[in-house]
């Protein structure tokens, strides 16, 4: 995985939080399956031209709830979704970022669809 960089909302204006990025094959795969903690949120970045189906996710083997967005190329929010543990969902439209949160995360950052987000290099001192 990938150094962590800030999700920020730029509707919004507000910071989300640190994010790491999983965009090979298995990390993409294993995503935050068998963890019991969440330290920073998850990107799963989606290869090009893959539908409605390729980003769908599944949180078999997750041992805790999770907030999804769901954003296109362009890193506008087209669905969001709290998930239990043991579910599958497949979002209303194609997304190419696939950003998995701990429960609670799109509620105090009061996401929306058509919310356009960032990803900003955490600059460490």
């Amino acid at each position: 995985m990938s150094s962590k960089m800030n999700l920020i909302n730029q509707t919004q204006g507000k910071t989300i939080g640190p994010v790491e990025f999983a965009d090979s094959f298995f990390s993409r795969f294993r995503g935050l399956m068998l963890k019991t903690k969440i330290e920073s949120g998850l990107v799963l970045k989606i290869p090009a031209g893959r539908g409605k189906r390729g980003s769908a996710i599944h949180m078999f083997f997750m041992r805790m709830p999770l907030d999804v967005i769901f954003a296109d190329e362009n890193k506008k929010v087209v669905d969001i979704v709290s998930l239990e543990p043991w579910n599958t969902y497949t979002p209303q439209a194609p997304a190419r970022y696939v950003i998995e949160l701990e429960k609670g995360n799109l509620q105090k950052a009061n996401i929306s669809i058509g919310d356009h987000l960032e990803f900003k290099k955490i600059d460490y001192p």
